[in-house]
């Protein structure tokens, strides 16, 4: 089987578009949408509240506490700023190479 291998910046980025396109979403829906896995890619999350842009909230639902997530405005920033002209730069899937 081949995988695809999508590069962390576009990870990121799909991470950002989900937020703003949902507004909030918990964590489980968060990561089926962008086609992510907990274990795997939870560093990621961690790494984008830490520098500010998503926000991460813990909200109790019974015993249980939900994790919910929503793009900062830096994330917003961000995004208009670094992600999208990079994804116009390097599309997703360009394999032309200029050696």
């Amino acid at each position: 089987m081949v995988h695809e291998y999508r590069e962390r910046i576009y990870i990121r980025k799909d991470i950002i578009l989900k937020l703003y396109e949902h507004g909030e979403l918990n964590q489980s829906k968060l990561m089926s949408y962008c086609g992510l896995n907990n274990a795997k890619h939870r560093e990621i999350l961690d790494e984008m509240v830490n520098k500010g842009m998503i926000n991460r909230k813990e909200e109790p639902w019974g015993s249980k506490m939900i994790i919910k997530y929503s793009v900062s405005e830096k994330g917003k920033e961000i995004l208009r700023a670094v992600l999208e002209p990079y994804e116009e730069l390097f599309p997703r899937g360009d394999t032309t190479t200029n050696d």
